[in-house]
């Protein structure tokens, strides 16, 4: 296995972490419908990042930094929607 394909299979892997990694709290806040314990702050700065990582991705061309991102981004905005939808006390602040 040369270089590139060491690195290519390093980036999968690493992008299907990060893919799946919001799986387990989308589920969790579904079940539950309470979402009190996510923080509003560090999904803002999550979905930012993952937004910036896509510009990035179209400003090389790098379709899968695009790709992952796309994933990443959704995941992480539903978990900030979800945080919206069934905050318990209105104040989404936490």
């Amino acid at each position: 296995m040369d270089g590139s394909n060491v690195a290519n299979l390093v980036g999968t892997g690493a992008a299907l972490c990060s893919m799946t990694s919001f799986a387990p709290q989308i589920v969790k806040i579904w079940r539950e419908r309470d979402a009190s314990s996510v923080s509003l702050r560090m999904y803002v700065v999550t979905v930012t990042g993952f937004t910036l990582w896509i510009i990035y991705g179209a400003l090389i061309g790098s379709w899968p930094v695009i790709g992952s991102n796309v994933v990443c981004l959704t995941m992480s905005a539903t978990i900030l929607a979800l945080k919206w939808r069934f905050s318990r006390t209105g104040d989404v602040r936490a």
